[in-house]
C-alpha cells in the first residue's frame, strides 16, 4: 500500500511538470480536427438516425406513449442526443488512450526513468512493435467489449459501471505493458504483473472512473448539448490529463517495483566463492 500511495502523489506532482502539459495538448491537436470533421458532416445524419432506430424499437413504444400522455414529448428530442454523446464518447476514449500510449506513456517513462531511475538497467524486454501491437490488440478488445454491452447501458446502474471498468482494465494492460517495455526482460515483466495484479488492477480501476468523470457532466443537463463541439476537445485534453497521471502513476510504481525486484534478487543470489 505504500508503494501504490507514494507513487500515486508523485505521479500527481509530475503532471504539474511542463513537458507533461504540452504533451497533453498532442492527442487534443490531432483528435479535434477529427472531432470536428465528423461532428460537422455526421452529427445530425447519425442523429436522425439514431431517432429513426429509437422509435422503430418495440420495446421503446410504451415509453414514448408515457412520454406524450405526459406532455414530456419533447424530452424525446433532448435524450437522443445524449445517447449520442453517451456512445460517441468511449469511442473517443478509447481512441484517446491509443494515442497517448503511443506518444505520450514513452515520453512519460522516460522522464520518470531519468529523474528517479537513472541507475536502473534497461533490458528492453519489449520493442515498439511490440507495444505497439500490445496497445493496438487490447485497445481493439475493449472496443469488443463496449460493443458487446451496449444494450446494458440502457439500464441506469450498468451504464455508469461498465465503461469504467472496460477503461480500467485497458489501462491496466496497456500502461503496465508500456511502463516495463524498457527496463525489463520478459520474465521480470511476467513476475511483476503477477506479483501486484491485485494492486494494478485497483489503479487501472481508478484511472477508468477518472476517465469517466467528464461524461457524467455531459449527463447532468442538456445545455451541454448546444456545447458539445467545445466541450468534446476539452473532455479530450481532460482524458489526455488522466491518461498521463495514469502512465505515470504506473511507470513510478513499476519501476519501484522492479528496482525492489532486483534488488531482492541480488541479495539472495548464492556468492560464488
Amino acid at each position: 500500500m505504500s508503494l501504490l500511495l507514494d507513487s500515486c502523489w508523485r505521479a500527481l506532482a509530475y503532471c504539474l511538470h511542463p513537458r507533461v502539459v504540452l504533451l497533453s495538448l498532442l492527442p487534443v491537436l490531432l483528435m479535434a480536427v477529427g472531432v470536428f470533421a465528423l461532428g460537422y458532416y455526421l452529427w445530425y445524419p447519425a442523429q436522425a438516425e439514431l431517432g429513426a432506430w429509437l422509435e422503430s424499437w418495440a420495446l421503446l413504444a410504451p415509453l414514448h406513449a408515457w412520454l406524450e400522455h405526459s406532455g414530456l414529448a419533447q424530452l424525446g428530442s433532448v435524450f437522443v442526443p445524449l445517447l449520442l454523446l453517451a456512445l460517441i464518447t468511449p469511442l473517443l476514449v478509447l481512441l484517446a488512450l491509443l494515442l497517448v500510449g503511443l506518444f505520450m506513456t514513452p515520453a512519460m517513462v522516460k522522464l520518470v526513468a531519468q529523474r528517479r531511475f537513472a541507475h536502473l538497467e534497461q533490458k528492453r524486454g519489449a520493442g515498439l512493435l511490440d507495444s505497439l501491437a500490445w496497445s493496438t490488440g487490447s485497445t481493439l478488445l475493449a472496443l469488443l467489449m463496449l460493443l458487446a454491452s451496449l444494450p446494458l447501458w440502457l439500464l441506469p446502474p450498468l451504464a455508469l459501471l461498465l465503461p469504467p471498468l472496460v477503461w480500467g482494465w485497458l489501462s491496466y494492460r496497456v500502461f503496465a505493458f508500456d511502463a516495463l517495455a524498457d527496463h525489463a526482460d520478459r520474465a521480470e515483466r511476467v513476475a511483476l504483473l503477477a506479483q501486484h495484479r491485485s494492486s494494478l488492477w485497483l489503479m487501472g480501476l481508478v484511472c477508468g472512473l477518472l476517465g469517466a468523470a467528464p461524461s457524467l457532466l455531459w449527463a447532468s443537463g442538456a445545455m451541454f448539448i448546444a456545447m458539445a463541439p467545445l466541450l468534446v476537445p476539452l473532455a479530450v485534453w481532460v482524458y489526455a490529463l488522466v491518461f498521463a497521471f495514469s502512465s505515470l502513476w504506473f511507470a513510478h510504481y513499476l519501476l519501484a517495483a522492479l528496482a525492489r525486484l532486483r534488488a531482492q534478487s541480488t541479495v539472495t543470489s548464492p556468492v560464488i566463492e
